[in-house]
């Protein structure tokens, strides 16, 4: 095996040459249905969905009404990317996405390894949103007096988490009554469940539903999955634009003052879960083969998408946090709950029905994404000739639909949301850095065939380092304590919960006992609730923590405990550095740049069990490279005729 043959490249004019040969090969085209209007409605469809219905939420209880900044910012990041994703589109119009335009700009390795984090990106998206769907569809059904098992609503991941953490605070002294729902709900589903022998039966049933229902659509056909679309895509606008009517007249200007409760830390700390809002734009780039003019409707539609879902979320945010004041926020259903606090009933019932409508479009694109990357890497030898397949009547990848299916219901019926969530994010982040990196490293190549579209030139020599230089200014200046933090790994103490549910009956006991002594009006049994009482005031906080009857390991995070959840936001920093270097040498240009830095940025502020579990993701792929693809790689095939033929 040499190693020059993981970097071999395919040209522009092989992919537009192969596409041609596909019919004579066995393979039907896809079939040409798309415009710009109906790209852009796929583009909604996508963002608009748990972001505006769910994550919107705790963004704002934490950011306040400048969380606005924060959509803007992750908007001008998924916009440089947009940039970068349209050059390619324009330049290599075929099915495919990032995995295509890798393959061109770094070789078939980089390819292959994109294309398996796409595969996870699309799954893991659509789990996630499928589970969200489910949370929203039992709620609307238990608004009508039907209730379902709990054992059958909810993932066998967060029951069984959710059972033991409320056992642990019940332990604590806290009852029942006062859990959290979320936990309440995982405490019922776990005990109420039937069991095989020691294993509970826990399964997300209504996720199961919605994956069958929408892997059918799509494996009916485009049009029939775009007029779908565009149904949705009205019926969830047009509800969003009756929320922003009716609650701009309860906007109370007072609600934003102050603007930043939290200043930009408290802004930033939502940005995976905005992020989480934006994804699926890219989505619009795999149905390159189905537009009827892809080089200059696919710049189009990303770019409209992102300006209008951008817009809606401003406003939204702007009028939930004027309705009621941003701490009341974190809540999964900020929508419907800023009417029901205002006693407009009626209105959270027609957002509760948007809401699971909304759902369903997202759920609809992600899963009409990921059969043609595996179409894209099976056509290159990469995959089994089946995935390639495509359906003589209804013109779609048939058996990659098919697939699909069953990859995204199986796990739905057990994994976790908040898991999926960040794997989701972490995989199309990674997609976007390749692809402007692609942009980047090709930029100067004379010999590469140029779409109709361009990103517009600014040269970041100058600017990039300059703005490099400013950042450490700040850091060092205004934010000089939490930089000196970071820098020496200075020991942090836990919160309040994190500390009780790590304590076994004993220890929960001897700590209360000690509390006692240092708190002589406690009225409360709940141990939590007593420390998060506590902790309201943050010196006192650190001396009852430090003279606990406890281990420090349960009190604080230190060492290398602390620095591993740092080396994502280190690798971060390091690459900045690389990145004024190339830019000062290569004349770069600042856009795409830009959107290289911003997506890994993002990726940073996800933790490091993220970064374990999407690289223990990128091995298994790796091992499925070397197993099968490299051999059976079109490129293998093609030096071996030229081999022959010498």
């Amino acid at each position: 095996m040499s190693f020059s043959n993981l970097f071999r490249k395919k040209t522009v004019s092989d992919i537009l040459n192969q596409v041609a040969k596909n019919q004579s090969d066995g393979h039907h085209s896809l079939g040409k249905h798309l415009t710009a209007r109906d790209l852009t409605a796929f583009g909604i469809a996508a963002i608009i969905g748990a972001g505006i219905f769910s994550t919107i939420g705790k963004a704002s209880a934490d950011g306040g009404p400048a969380v606005i900044f924060l959509f803007i910012f992750t908007a001008l990041a998924c916009s440089f990317a947009a940039f970068a994703y349209a050059e390619f589109a324009s330049m290599v119009p075929v099915s495919g996405s990032a995995y295509t335009y890798s393959y061109v700009a770094f070789g078939e390795i980089v390819a292959w390894i994109i294309g398996w984090a796409l595969i996870m990106e699309y799954a893991i998206g659509n789990i996630t949103v499928a589970i969200s769907w489910s949370d929203y569809f039992t709620g609307l059904l238990e608004s009508g007096g039907i209730y379902l098992p709990q054992w059958i609503q909810m993932d066998y991941l967060s029951a069984t988490n959710g059972y033991h953490e409320a056992v642990a605070l019940m332990q604590g002294g806290k009852s029942y009554e006062n859990l959290s729902d979320s936990l309440k709900m995982a405490y019922t589903a776990w005990t109420t469940s039937p069991t095989l022998g020691s294993f509970h039966l826990i399964a997300d049933l209504p996720a199961l539903l919605i994956i069958v229902l929408i892997t059918w659509l799509v494996y009916r056909g485009m049009k029939e999955s775009r007029n779908a679309s565009n149904l949705m895509v009205v019926v969830k606008l047009c509800i969003i634009l009756l929320v922003i009517a009716v609650g701009i007249f309860y906007v109370d200007t007072e609600n934003w003052s102050p603007f930043a409760p939290n200043g930009v830390s408290g802004i930033l700390k939502g940005v995976s879960a905005v992020f989480f809002a934006y994804i699926g734009f890219d989505a619009i780039s795999t149905t390159a083969e189905e537009c009827k003019n892809p080089q200059r409707d696919l710049p189009r539609g990303m770019m409209w998408a992102i300006i209008i879902c951008t817009t809606l979320y401003v406003i939204i945010a702007l009028v939930l946090t004027g309705m009621v004041n941003y701490s009341y926020l974190n809540v999964g259903d900020p929508l419907a709950f800023v009417f029901e606090k205002l006693n407009l009933k009626w209105m959270s019932g027609i957002i509760a029905v948007s809401a699971v409508v909304a759902m369903a479009s997202v759920l609809l694109v992600f899963q009409m994404g990921q059969p043609r990357i595996w179409m894209s890497m099976s056509r290159d030898g990469l995959l089994p000739k089946r995935f390639s397949k495509v359906h003589p009547k209804y013109k779609t990848p048939s058996y990659a639909t098919i697939v699909t299916g069953f990859v995204v219901a199986i796990p739905a019926l057990f994994l976790n949301l908040t898991m999926v969530t960040d794997l989701c994010s972490i995989g199309t982040l990674f997609a976007f850095v390749l692809v402007c990196s692609g942009v980047l490293v090709l930029q100067n190549k004379k010999d590469i065939p140029r779409g109709k579209f361009k990103t517009p030139y600014i040269n970041s020599k100058y600017v990039f380092p300059a703005l490099l230089v400013i950042g450490l200014l700040l850091a060092f200046t205004q934010f000089k304590e939490n930089t000196m933090r970071f820098i020496t790994n200075e020991k942090q103490i836990n919160d309040a919960t994190t500390i009780v549910t790590s304590l076994d009956e004993n220890q929960a006991k001897e700590v209360f006992s000690y509390l006692g002594t240092v708190k002589k009006d406690i009225t409360s049994t709940d141990l939590e609730e007593v420390l998060s009482e506590i902790s309201q005031d943050e010196a006192t906080y650190q001396t009852v923590v430090e003279n606990m009857p406890i281990d420090a390991s349960l009190k604080y995070e230190s060492g290398f405990a602390l620095f591993k959840h740092k080396i994502p936001m280190w690798i971060f920093l390091l690459s900045l550095i690389a990145f004024a270097v190339w830019s000062w040498r290569q004349n770069l240009s600042l856009i795409p740049l830009l959107g290289l830095v911003c997506c890994l940025y993002m990726m940073a502020e996800l933790s490091v069990w993220n970064w374990i579990y999407f690289t223990i993701w990128l091995i298994i792929g790796l091992s499925i490279y070397f197993g099968f693809s490299y051999k059976n790689s079109k490129l293998n095939y093609n030096k071996l005729e030229a081999s022959l033929e010498d």
